[in-house]
Protein backbone atom coordinates (compact mmCIF):
# COMPACT_ATOMS: atom_id res chain seq x y z
CA UNK A 1 0.00 0.00 0.00
CA UNK A 2 1.45 3.30 -1.12
CA UNK A 3 2.17 6.24 1.62
CA UNK A 4 -0.12 9.83 0.68
CA UNK A 5 1.31 12.36 1.84
CA UNK A 6 0.33 16.37 1.78
CA UNK A 7 1.79 18.44 -0.82
CA UNK A 8 1.71 21.42 1.38
CA UNK A 9 3.46 20.65 4.69
CA UNK A 10 2.92 23.88 6.12
CA UNK A 11 -0.77 23.54 7.38
CA UNK A 12 -0.45 27.20 9.12
CA UNK A 13 -0.61 28.24 5.57
CA UNK A 14 -4.61 26.74 5.81
CA UNK A 15 -6.94 29.93 6.51
CA UNK A 16 -10.06 28.19 5.94
CA UNK A 17 -11.72 24.84 5.32
CA UNK A 18 -12.65 23.68 1.56
CA UNK A 19 -15.95 24.02 0.20
CA UNK A 20 -17.81 21.18 1.52
CA UNK A 21 -16.26 20.19 4.99
CA UNK A 22 -17.60 22.25 8.08
CA UNK A 23 -18.44 21.33 11.75
CA UNK A 24 -16.56 19.73 14.36
CA UNK A 25 -16.04 23.79 15.56
CA UNK A 26 -16.50 23.95 19.42
CA UNK A 27 -18.01 27.24 20.58
CA UNK A 28 -17.81 28.64 23.99
CA UNK A 29 -21.44 29.53 25.29
CA UNK A 30 -21.40 29.77 29.05
CA UNK A 31 -18.53 30.03 31.90
CA UNK A 32 -19.46 29.35 35.42
CA UNK A 33 -17.17 29.92 38.51
CA UNK A 34 -18.51 28.02 41.97
CA UNK A 35 -17.86 29.74 44.97
CA UNK A 36 -19.89 27.82 48.10
CA UNK A 37 -22.69 27.27 45.12
CA UNK A 38 -25.60 24.70 45.60
CA UNK A 39 -25.52 23.37 42.19
CA UNK A 40 -24.32 25.06 38.78
CA UNK A 41 -26.99 24.76 36.05
CA UNK A 42 -27.03 25.91 32.45
CA UNK A 43 -29.79 26.28 29.60
CA UNK A 44 -29.94 24.42 25.99
CA UNK A 45 -31.73 25.42 23.22
CA UNK A 46 -31.72 24.10 19.76
CA UNK A 47 -29.15 25.99 18.25
CA UNK A 48 -26.28 22.82 18.41
CA UNK A 49 -26.03 19.01 17.30
CA UNK A 50 -24.78 18.84 20.75
CA UNK A 51 -23.25 20.05 24.15
CA UNK A 52 -19.84 19.53 25.94
CA UNK A 53 -19.24 20.55 29.49
CA UNK A 54 -15.78 20.58 31.10
CA UNK A 55 -15.04 20.87 34.58
CA UNK A 56 -12.26 21.98 35.62
CA UNK A 57 -11.21 21.28 39.43
CA UNK A 58 -13.98 21.09 41.09
CA UNK A 59 -13.55 21.02 44.89
CA UNK A 60 -16.57 19.86 47.53
CA UNK A 61 -17.28 21.78 50.81
CA UNK A 62 -18.03 18.32 52.34
CA UNK A 63 -15.74 15.46 52.17
CA UNK A 64 -16.34 12.28 50.59
CA UNK A 65 -19.04 13.07 48.54
CA UNK A 66 -20.14 12.49 44.79
CA UNK A 67 -20.13 14.89 41.85
CA UNK A 68 -23.91 14.43 39.97
CA UNK A 69 -25.77 15.46 36.65
CA UNK A 70 -29.06 15.60 36.24
CA UNK A 71 -31.14 16.65 32.88
CA UNK A 72 -34.29 18.64 32.41
CA UNK A 73 -36.60 17.76 30.04
CA UNK A 74 -39.45 20.77 29.93
CA UNK A 75 -40.17 20.85 33.53
CA UNK A 76 -38.96 22.96 36.30
CA UNK A 77 -36.73 19.77 37.76
CA UNK A 78 -33.58 18.20 36.80
CA UNK A 79 -35.53 14.91 36.98
CA UNK A 80 -35.36 13.31 33.34
CA UNK A 81 -35.09 9.39 33.60
CA UNK A 82 -31.90 7.91 32.86
CA UNK A 83 -30.37 4.28 32.25
CA UNK A 84 -26.60 4.73 32.37
CA UNK A 85 -23.70 2.68 32.90
CA UNK A 86 -20.66 2.98 35.64
CA UNK A 87 -17.15 1.66 35.62
CA UNK A 88 -13.75 3.13 36.84
CA UNK A 89 -9.90 2.26 37.05
CA UNK A 90 -8.36 3.25 40.60
CA UNK A 91 -5.07 3.18 42.04
CA UNK A 92 -4.36 4.28 45.88
CA UNK A 93 -1.17 7.06 46.29
CA UNK A 94 0.80 4.57 48.55
CA UNK A 95 0.24 1.82 45.73
CA UNK A 96 -1.39 -0.61 48.20
CA UNK A 97 -4.53 -1.27 45.81
CA UNK A 98 -5.38 -0.95 41.67
CA UNK A 99 -8.58 -2.22 40.09
CA UNK A 100 -10.41 -2.13 37.19
CA UNK A 101 -14.36 -2.30 38.01
CA UNK A 102 -17.96 -1.93 37.17
CA UNK A 103 -19.92 -0.30 39.55
CA UNK A 104 -23.79 -1.90 39.81
CA UNK A 105 -24.37 0.30 42.96
CA UNK A 106 -23.35 3.53 40.58
CA UNK A 107 -25.35 3.40 37.75
CA UNK A 108 -29.26 4.23 36.72
CA UNK A 109 -32.29 1.66 35.55
CA UNK A 110 -35.27 3.57 34.60
CA UNK A 111 -34.21 6.40 37.27
CA UNK A 112 -35.28 10.13 37.73
CA UNK A 113 -32.23 10.39 40.23
CA UNK A 114 -29.38 12.40 39.49
CA UNK A 115 -26.54 9.96 38.17
CA UNK A 116 -23.04 10.06 39.92
CA UNK A 117 -19.86 11.40 37.54
CA UNK A 118 -17.42 11.20 40.52
CA UNK A 119 -17.57 9.23 43.79
CA UNK A 120 -16.19 9.70 47.13
CA UNK A 121 -14.22 13.20 45.78
CA UNK A 122 -12.29 14.57 49.06
CA UNK A 123 -12.34 18.15 50.23
CA UNK A 124 -8.46 18.50 51.33
CA UNK A 125 -6.77 21.30 49.53
CA UNK A 126 -5.39 18.43 47.08
CA UNK A 127 -8.53 16.68 46.27
CA UNK A 128 -11.19 17.71 43.28
CA UNK A 129 -12.41 15.96 39.92
CA UNK A 130 -11.94 17.41 36.15
CA UNK A 131 -13.22 16.05 33.16
CA UNK A 132 -16.02 16.49 30.69
CA UNK A 133 -19.78 15.56 29.99
CA UNK A 134 -20.91 14.77 26.33
CA UNK A 135 -24.61 15.15 25.52
CA UNK A 136 -25.66 15.00 22.26
CA UNK A 137 -28.85 16.04 20.24
CA UNK A 138 -30.53 16.98 23.76
CA UNK A 139 -32.93 18.91 21.00
CA UNK A 140 -34.71 15.43 19.31
CA UNK A 141 -38.45 15.39 20.01
CA UNK A 142 -37.48 11.67 18.07
CA UNK A 143 -35.10 10.05 19.93
CA UNK A 144 -33.42 9.63 23.46
CA UNK A 145 -30.41 11.13 24.68
CA UNK A 146 -27.34 10.09 25.13
CA UNK A 147 -24.53 11.32 27.11
CA UNK A 148 -20.99 10.00 28.15
CA UNK A 149 -18.21 11.03 30.55
CA UNK A 150 -15.06 10.74 31.74
CA UNK A 151 -13.56 12.45 35.01
CA UNK A 152 -10.21 12.01 36.91
CA UNK A 153 -10.32 12.91 40.43
CA UNK A 154 -8.50 12.43 44.06
CA UNK A 155 -10.92 10.36 46.55
CA UNK A 156 -11.04 11.51 50.33
CA UNK A 157 -8.99 8.01 50.99
CA UNK A 158 -5.98 9.13 48.71
CA UNK A 159 -6.77 7.32 45.74
CA UNK A 160 -6.75 7.86 41.91
CA UNK A 161 -9.95 7.05 40.16
CA UNK A 162 -10.62 7.43 36.71
CA UNK A 163 -14.76 7.30 35.78
CA UNK A 164 -16.37 6.43 33.19
CA UNK A 165 -20.23 6.99 33.02
CA UNK A 166 -22.21 6.70 30.03
CA UNK A 167 -26.37 6.39 29.63
CA UNK A 168 -29.22 7.93 28.12
CA UNK A 169 -31.94 10.26 29.37
CA UNK A 170 -35.13 8.27 27.90
CA UNK A 171 -37.06 10.63 26.97
CA UNK A 172 -38.52 11.90 23.52
CA UNK A 173 -38.87 15.35 24.70
CA UNK A 174 -36.08 18.07 24.18
CA UNK A 175 -33.61 18.26 27.10
CA UNK A 176 -33.28 21.72 27.83
CA UNK A 177 -30.86 21.96 30.67
CA UNK A 178 -28.70 20.78 32.50
CA UNK A 179 -27.47 20.65 36.77
CA UNK A 180 -24.47 20.12 37.98
CA UNK A 181 -24.46 19.30 42.41
CA UNK A 182 -22.32 17.55 44.97
CA UNK A 183 -24.33 14.16 46.56
CA UNK A 184 -24.11 16.55 50.02
CA UNK A 185 -22.93 20.26 50.69
CA UNK A 186 -22.15 22.76 47.72
CA UNK A 187 -19.47 23.19 45.43
CA UNK A 188 -17.10 25.09 47.33
CA UNK A 189 -15.06 25.89 44.31
CA UNK A 190 -14.34 24.95 40.73
CA UNK A 191 -15.09 25.79 37.04
CA UNK A 192 -17.71 24.37 34.45
CA UNK A 193 -17.69 25.40 30.70
CA UNK A 194 -20.54 25.00 28.36
CA UNK A 195 -19.11 23.91 24.73
CA UNK A 196 -21.75 24.10 21.50
CA UNK A 197 -20.90 21.97 19.05
CA UNK A 198 -21.20 22.85 15.26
Amino acid sequence: MALKFAVNNSLSAITSLPSGISGGALNLISTQTASASASLEFSLDDSYDSYIFKFYNIHPATDNVRFTVGFKDGDTNYDAVKTTTFHRAYHAEDDSSTALEYRTGDDLAQSTDFQRLAGGVGNANDESCSGYLHLFNPSSTIFVKHFISRIQLIEQSGFSVDNYVAGYCNTTTAIDGVSFKMSSGNIDDGIIKMYGVS
